[in-house]
C-alpha cells in the first residue's frame, strides 16, 4: 500500500509512506529502499545506528560505489570493535564510502542527491519517503555539523577480529599504568615513533578523541581485563 500526501495537479509527491502490509514487512521496506537507492545520481548521506534495517548497508551501495556516487555515513563508535558491522563497513570504506564514527547518532535517516530523505516509521513496518526541502535540508544540515566532529574510520582501523592484538593489550596495560611513550617504548622494545602510531592506531578503532577517553574505551570494551586475566 503506497499512501501520500495531495500533491498539486502535475507535481510529484512530496510526502510517500511505504508500508510493507502486503508482504513481509522488513523484505517490503529492505527492496523498496534498495530501489530508491539504485536512482541515487551524486550523492547517498546516511546516518544510521546499524540497527534498522532501512539505514544498514545495502548491497546496492556497492553498486553505487562502482558507479561513482559518492558515499558519507555517520555510524557509532561501537561498530568498531563489533565484529559483523566492522567487517561490512571495512569493505565499504574499501570500496570509497567515507565513514565516520561518534558515540551515538541522534537519527536513522538516508538522504539522497539532497533530493529525498527516507527514515524508518516508529511502527518498524513502514518507511516515509520525504521530498520537502525543508525536512531533506534539516537532516542534511544536522549530519553536516556532526560530521567534522565524528572520527574518520578507514579499512585499515577495522581489524578481522573484534578485540586488540596481544601487542596493543600491552601498550594499553603499560600507559593505564602511567608510563610515557618513552618508557612504553623501550617496555616493548620498539621507537617512541612506533608507539605513538599503535596509540593513533588504537584511538581510532575505539573512535577515541583523546589518548582518556580510549583508556574509558579499552575498559568499558574488556580489552584491559583481557589482558590481567
Amino acid at each position: 500500500m503506497i499512501t501520500h500526501s495531495a500533491p498539486e495537479l502535475g507535481s510529484a509527491p512530496r510526502l510517500a509512506l511505504l508500508s510493507g502490509q502486503s508482504a513481509p514487512a522488513l523484505v517490503s521496506r529492505h527492496a523498496r529502499v534498495a530501489a530508491k537507492l539504485a536512482a541515487a545520481q551524486r550523492e547517498v548521506l546516511l546516518v544510521s545506528s546499524l540497527s534498522d534495517p532501512v539505514t544498514t548497508p545495502h548491497r546496492i551501495d556497492h553498486a553505487n560505489l562502482r558507479r561513482g556516487v559518492r558515499y558519507r555515513m555517520l555510524v557509532p563508535d561501537h561498530v568498531r570493535i563489533t565484529a559483523g558491522p566492522a567487517r561490512r563497513l571495512g569493505k565499504l570504506a574499501q570500496a570509497g564510502a567515507l565513514i565516520r564514527t561518534m558515540p551515538a547518532v541522534p537519527i536513522e535517516a538516508l538522504v539522497v542527491d539532497g533530493v529525498f530523505a527516507i527514515l524508518p516509521d516508529e511502527r518498524q513496518d513502514d518507511i516515509a519517503v520525504l521530498r520537502l526541502p525543508s525536512v531533506v535540508g534539516a537532516v542534511t544540515e544536522l549530519a553536516e555539523r556532526l560530521w567534522p566532529a565524528a572520527v574518520p574510520l578507514t579499512a585499515s582501523d577495522l581489524p578481522d577480529t573484534a578485540g586488540p592484538a596481544v601487542r596493543d593489550r600491552e601498550l594499553l596495560a603499560l600507559l593505564s599504568a602511567g608510563c610515557t611513550d618513552e618508557s612504553a617504548a623501550a617496555a616493548l622494545g620498539v621507537s617512541v615513533r612506533t608507539v605513538r602510531r599503535m596509540v593513533s592506531s588504537l584511538m581510532n578503532r575505539l573512535g577515541a578523541r583523546s589518548r582518556f577517553q580510549a583508556g574509558v574505551k579499552a575498559a568499558d570494551r574488556g580489552w584491559l581485563a583481557e589482558r590481567a586475566s
